[in-house]
């Protein structure tokens, strides 16, 4: 009994050897509550369950079972009836004469009482007392030990849950320093709490105007399922409000929302705020425990409330650095807008005014031949500039001989602009095989000549270089290109960031590359880009930005 360390086992087996040691029929273990002035449980043996349910509730240390919890010493009766605190027995219980209790003490203090009936043969006697005084303190030792075991059992889940729950938020933490998806953050929230509370379910709904919108999910969930939640008069949205967390008993009742593809079996669920700054800017919903459960305890509420915490601050980040990439790729295409249309207005249009007056001049002169002769020239000038503006937008090229020829084009049309030398070494061997498609993929091939493109047009209209030096390579699956000017160079913590830098950074970062600058006044400018061959699809962003 006392190598026993599973408490309801050692009470099974106290009143097992109570009854072995005595001859007793019958034999109860009464345990008392907090206050030391009630029975809290009463175990039986010898007593089959149908007899139990035709007695129905059982004892609560009323009339002669309170006496030992009033006076905690032995108590041994040949007739329980004749004991003036004896009130009978209720309906459907069976006959008892014979009585023995005895108090169990469990470190001087009153834990509860053995009680005994029915000895065969007759009444209990001093050895039957002794014997049971002595289990008593033995049952005593084996309780203890038990609730110690249990509880050094429950600490040490606690303490294995607050490893996880430490787990769960470091990641968290390492997703808020290093990654700003915020779709591959959600899903990380999604899985980690999942694991925290062992749940079947885990949805992350996010605020979107007056409704909740299924934004990720882990486990048994359809995060592709349209589902939408109103905020007002619902129990998401309550939480939401008053940005505590609440566990629900009947999922299906008080949700009262249809959860698309989820199991139907699922009964119970925990809804905790993702709160942040003191705003809550979504949820995140767990349904059933699959351990211990279905049911989610306070505990459970306590960890995902603290992970959500970390999970919130991460939504919030990726939140902001997604609003901030949108708010600079439109700053981004109203300036190239700006730009298109400034080229538009002092060349095209410009042109356009003068071959305008060049024909009207031919209306009106007796010979018109000279007019339209100088208006046939400038025409044909406006149609170089057109096909010069429509090859910066998208260069056929790119499509029809692939990048390196597109580059040498680009450098050539530069180099007879402006007063400069103009150097190129393109090395890109065996990028486009000319009978299958190019190994480089399309918005890659784009953004490396937008980038060369734009680099040789700051040098152009802002460095007065002598030489300008253009270097394009492969090596290990990833293309550099290198625009190097002896120009007047900048200092790159004063100059404004307009279309040229942020229009750079930001192509290359939609195809996991990244761009350096580096110039120094008097001494030119160094641009420096990378970007995957195949692009974003099979590189790792987030060790790209960081590349």
């Amino acid at each position: 009994m006392v190598a026993d360390l599973d408490l309801e086992s050692v009470l099974e087996r106290v009143l097992g050897a109570a009854r072995e040691l005595t001859g007793a029929r019958y034999a109860a273990l009464g345990i008392l509550d907090p206050s030391r002035s009630a029975l809290e449980r009463f175990l039986t043996a010898g007593v089959d369950d149908a007899t139990k349910d035709a007695i129905g509730d059982l004892p609560h240390g009323h009339g002669l079972l309170g006496e030992l919890i009033r006076r905690p010493q032995p108590l041994r009766l040949d007739d329980l009836a004749e004991h003036p605190r004896s009130y009978g027995f209720p309906h459907a219980h069976p006959p008892m004469t014979s009585f023995l209790g005895v108090p169990v003490l469990v470190r001087g203090k009153a834990w509860g009482n053995l009680y005994l009936t029915e000895k065969a043969g007759g009444p209990f006697d001093a050895g039957d007392e002794h014997a049971l005084v002595v289990l008593a303190e033995w049952a005593a030792v084996a309780i203890d030990n038990a609730r110690l075991y249990s509880d050094v059992e429950r600490q040490r889940d606690e303490l294995a849950r607050a490893v996880r729950s430490l787990e769960a938020t470091t990641t968290i933490a390492r997703a808020v320093g290093g990654e700003t998806d915020l779709g591959t953050v959600l899903e990380l929230i999604a899985k980690r709490a999942r694991a925290l509370v062992d749940a079947r379910t885990v949805l992350i709904l996010l605020v979107n105007g007056d409704e909740l919108v299924l934004a990720a999910g882990a486990g048994e969930a359809d995060p592709a399922h349209d589902l939408r939640i109103p905020l007002e008069d619902s129990v998401p949205g309550a939480v939401l409000s008053s940005r505590r967390p609440e566990r629900l008993a009947d999922v299906r009742t008080r949700l009262r929302l249809s959860l698309g593809r989820l199991p139907e079996s699922a009964q119970t669920a925990l809804l905790v705020p993702l709160v942040f700054r003191g705003q809550s800017s979504g949820l995140l919903i767990a349904l059933d425990r699959t351990a211990d459960g279905p049911e989610f305890t306070k505990e459970d509420e306590r960890l995902l409330s603290a992970f959500a915490a970390s999970g919130a601050t991460a939504v919030a980040t990726a939140q902001t650095v997604e609003a901030q990439r949108l708010r600079d790729s439109l700053t981004a295409a109203e300036e190239e807008r700006k730009r298109w249309s400034r080229e538009l207005h002092d060349e095209t249009l410009q042109g356009l005014g003068a071959l305008q007056v060049m024909l009207s001049a031919a209306q009106r002169a007796p010979d018109p031949s000279e007019h339209l002769r100088r208006a046939s020239e400038h025409l044909e000038q406006e149609i170089d500039r057109l096909q010069e503006l429509i090859a910066q937008l998208r260069p056929a090229s790119l499509d029809q001989i692939g990048l390196a020829a597109a580059l040498e084009h680009l450098v050539n049309r530069t180099s007879e602009a402006i007063e400069a030398t103009v150097d190129c070494d393109i090395s890109l061997p065996a990028l486009r095989d000319a009978r299958g498609p190019t190994q480089v993929a399309p918005d890659v091939e784009s953004t490396i000549y937008r980038v060369v493109q734009e680099a040789l047009n700051n040098a152009r209209k802002h460095a007065e270089p002598s030489r300008i030096s253009v270097r394009v390579t492969e090596a290990g699956g990833w293309i550099t290109a290198e625009v190097l000017d002896d120009g007047r160079g900048f200092e790159p913590a004063t100059v404004d960031r307009g279309f040229g830098l942020v229009g750079m950074s930001e192509r290359l970062a939609l195809v996991g590359g990244r761009i350096d600058v580096v110039s120094t006044p008097g001494s030119g400018t160094k641009v420096r880009a990378r970007a995957p061959l195949r692009g974003a699809d099979d590189a790792d962003l987030g060790l790209a930005r960081r590349a």
